[in-house]
């Protein structure tokens, strides 16, 4: 679905590496780093995480991108229990 709404192969193939990548902005990496902190069983969200995120999105957008990775998180466990496998609904256009 990204590389529909404009966001390149190039970027999605390196979101292993957001952390580093010249591809992400800053208010990316945060949320990608938010998303991650939320993923992780284990792991946390500190409080100078959530500090950091504030500054670069409103409690609106930031409720939204919680709800997001939240269901993101609840389906692929629900997909994963039940042996549901994936649609591979991206393909790199390299792959085509």
């Amino acid at each position: 679905m990204s590389s529909q709404l404009g966001v390149s192969d190039e970027k999605i193939e390196a979101v292993e590496n957001y952390a580093t990548s010249d591809l992400y902005n800053a208010a990316e990496k945060i949320a990608l780093e938010y998303a991650e902190s939320m993923t992780i069983t284990g792991s946390d969200v500190s409080d100078d995480l959530f500090a950091r995120l504030r500054s670069f999105y409103s409690e609106d957008e930031i409720v939204e991108l919680t709800a997001t990775i939240a269901w993101e998180n609840s389906s692929s466990k629900f997909n994963r229990a039940l042996r549901v496998p994936s649609q591979h609904l991206w393909k790199s256009e390299r792959q085509t």
